[in-house]
């Protein structure tokens, strides 16, 4: 755990809004060094002139997390403008919805590519520089959290392309937790599960790139998009509430860190089913309204 992040370094990818900037926020609050990495140049920008406003050293680094070459050259910077990381912030992604057959190769291969992928070269480039400076100096303490979602432990209807990849970041971040503990004390690790939460994921196809945008949305990825937006967009817990979250559970060690801790029911009743071989509940099975108006629009002609 982390407890004292001033003079600290943090890597935060997807720094050019939503949880990314508003954790670079409290990281220069609290006198940290902030790596801003984000594939939107001009929002890169802004959220480095604040942060450098703030007071915070900053490095601010321009990338796509699917490229590994890039998140590669993302780590030899870090290294030699502020040495190995203590928090390493895996956040970037980006949304995708609609009906699973109707989603194309392109639409896997990106949101596969940043939501999956991006984690794991994260992963794969950072970690074994925080084990190399824990095992330099025995009073280093370093934290990787990995931004999943509640999609990642429920099977929302109409937006599987999005779930499988946030199942496997879950996944991939309790293997990350487990593999860390059998190597060293001084490093964890946590999983970010955000529910309905205003950030720019719902826009984020504006970064999609240009060979991969499909001609036409069909009806499901229309209503999809158009679902999202409103239950999003009024979301009553802000970026920055959710930002607080990650730094508290930093400092508590604290592994699967919830926006949303009431929507666990939903959870529970998913694990359920898997343990009673029952077929799978309607996640929103509490807002049926929710189904009812879905499968309306997706019947209407």
């Amino acid at each position: 755990m982390i407890t004292d992040f001033k003079n600290k370094t943090a890597v935060l990818t997807g720094a050019g809004s939503g949880f990314g900037l508003e954790c670079a926020r409290i990281g220069a609050r609290l006198g940290m060094n902030l790596v801003l990495a984000d594939v939107q140049q001009d929002a890169l920008d802004q959220a480095e002139a604040e942060i450098q406003a703030a007071g915070a050293p900053v490095l601010a680094f321009k990338l796509d997390v699917s490229k590994a070459n890039e998140v590669e050259a993302l780590g030899r910077a870090v290294q030699k403008r502020f040495g190995a990381p203590h928090f390493v912030f895996n956040n970037a992604g980006v949304g995708a919805g609609g009906l699973i057959w109707e989603n194309t190769v392109q639409d896997w291969e990106w949101v596969i590519g940043v939501n999956l992928m991006g984690v794991a070269h994260g992963i794969r480039v950072f970690t074994p520089m925080m084990l190399e400076a824990a095992k330099i100096d025995p009073a280093y303490r370093g934290h990787i959290v990995n931004t999943a979602s509640m999609a990642g432990l429920l099977n929302a209807p109409n937006m599987g392309i999005y779930g499988a990849s946030k199942h496997a970041v879950v996944s991939m971040s309790e293997t990350l937790f487990q593999d860390l503990s059998l190597v060293t004390s001084q490093i964890s690790a946590s999983v970010l599960c955000p529910f309905f939460v205003p950030t720019g994921i719902t826009q984020s196809h504006r970064n999609r790139p240009a060979d991969g945008v499909p001609v036409k949305p069909t009806k499901s990825q229309l209503i999809g998009q158009a679902m999202s937006d409103k239950a999003v967009g009024s979301g009553k817990v802000s970026a920055a509430d959710v930002a607080q979250k990650v730094f508290d559970a930093i400092a508590a060690n604290q592994f699967y860190i919830y926006s949303h801790p009431k929507a666990i029911g939903s959870v529970q009743v998913r694990l359920e089913d898997i343990m009673l071989a029952r077929n799978p509940t309607d996640p929103f099975s509490h807002k049926p309204e929710l189904g009812v108006e879905l499968k309306r629009l997706l019947r209407a002609d």
